[in-house]
């Protein structure tokens, strides 16, 4: 069975792989991960262990505008998925951040050191 290409016009076996045709790269696992079922519900249970707040305004590091920030949170891996993509579940790598101290914390401006202190004690 033969068909048109849709990226040379031209008509092709319907299983011939066209030059023009541009090639899909695979996610990495980084990408998957940030996607999965896992990634939600571990982001989600860390969002209510900080009690939906900004752990870095909570404990008034640099930059902080207000101490109990509830807007534009998002979870922030403390040891980079980069350098150690087993450490992407573990509570004591995971903290909730607002906007501003997220991008601090991802170029470097507050330490590892510094959010890890931040991170709530286990009840």
């Amino acid at each position: 069975m033969k068909k048109a290409c849709q990226y040379c016009g031209k008509i092709h076996d319907k299983n011939f792989r066209c030059e023009k045709a541009p090639e899909y790269e695979r996610g990495n696992s980084e990408d998957k991960f940030r996607w999965s079922y896992e990634w939600k519900c571990k982001r989600e249970y860390i969002k209510r262990r900080d009690r939906y707040l900004c752990r870095a305004c909570f404990c008034g590091l640099q930059g902080t505008l207000k101490r109990l920030n509830n807007s534009d949170l998002s979870v922030h891996h403390i040891i980079p998925l980069k350098i150690d993509f087993s450490k992407r579940l573990d509570d004591d790598n995971l903290i909730t951040l607002c906007a501003a101290h997220h991008e601090m914390a991802e170029s470097g401006e507050i330490s590892a050191e510094t959010l890890m202190k931040a991170i709530p004690p286990v009840i």
